[in-house]
């Protein structure tokens, strides 16, 4: 498809570095879309055309909200993009329970809920022939776990596992699982973790260019996204 123009697709996490950029460039693609963070307001304030609807990952009855809702916006639900995630930093053996509990919670459990509380909505987009897409970014830290970075890159891993599992099932319904593992990228999730500090860290990729090659694997149908394909990023 050449573009995407009369589909409706969900944003999770849209005010992030990542999510925001997607999400603007899913819009230029002709997506009719649906915007969702828990700050509604910080929504808004992107300036960005589309639905707002509020959400928290770590409550599955919001999640099951949020699909109901993202679909009366037009009727259908032909793609999902979840760019919310949190991210936390320190040893192994410092870890606290309620760090590890919100980053799984958040990074993995949180999609998982959400891509079951769409399968309906998706099943029927493919039905239609709209070819639905649910987008996850586990990141390279689900392809090297990291140190210092252990319970973080556990839950990445949980989710590109979910996602590859999930894929194999979904593949014959017409729903594609898509998972994007790009390396460390210059927004500012590292500046704001859950829990630890983060060391001095490299100069990452470009946030635009790491969206751009993402919106790219959406509208040619790709289905696996590794690090590698970001070098040029």
């Amino acid at each position: 498809m050449a573009d995407l123009s009369g589909s409706t697709i969900l944003v999770v996490g849209a005010t992030g570095g990542l999510g925001r950029e997607i999400a603007r460039q899913l819009s230029e693609a002709g997506a009719t879309l649906v915007l969702s963070a828990r700050d509604p307001a910080q929504i808004a304030a992107l300036g960005l055309h589309g639905a707002v609807v509020a959400a928290d990952l770590t409550d599955p009855a919001s999640i099951r909200r949020l699909v109901q809702v993202a679909v009366t916006v037009t009727g259908q639900l032909d793609g999902i993009v979840v760019a919310a995630g949190v991210v936390a930093f320190g040893p192994a053996a410092e870890l606290v329970p309620e760090t590890v509990e919100r980053l799984f919670a958040v990074n993995a459990v949180g999609p998982m809920l959400l891509l079951q509380a769409a399968h309906a909505a998706l099943s029927a987009s493919a039905a239609a022939g709209r070819s639905p897409t649910f987008v996850t970014l586990s990141g390279v830290v689900s392809e090297s776990p990291t140190a210092n970075l252990a319970a973080y890159s556990a839950s990445k891993a949980a989710l590109a596992a979910f996602g590859t599992a999930a894929g194999r099932e979904l593949r014959r319904s017409g729903i594609r699982i898509l998972d994007a593992r790009p390396g460390h990228t210059d927004t500012a999730l590292s500046t704001h973790p859950i829990d630890g500090t983060a060391p001095v860290l490299p100069r990452g990729l470009d946030p635009v260019a790491v969206c751009a090659r993402i919106v790219r694997a959406i509208l040619d149908g790709e289905r696996d996204l590794p690090s590698t394909a970001f070098t040029a990023s």
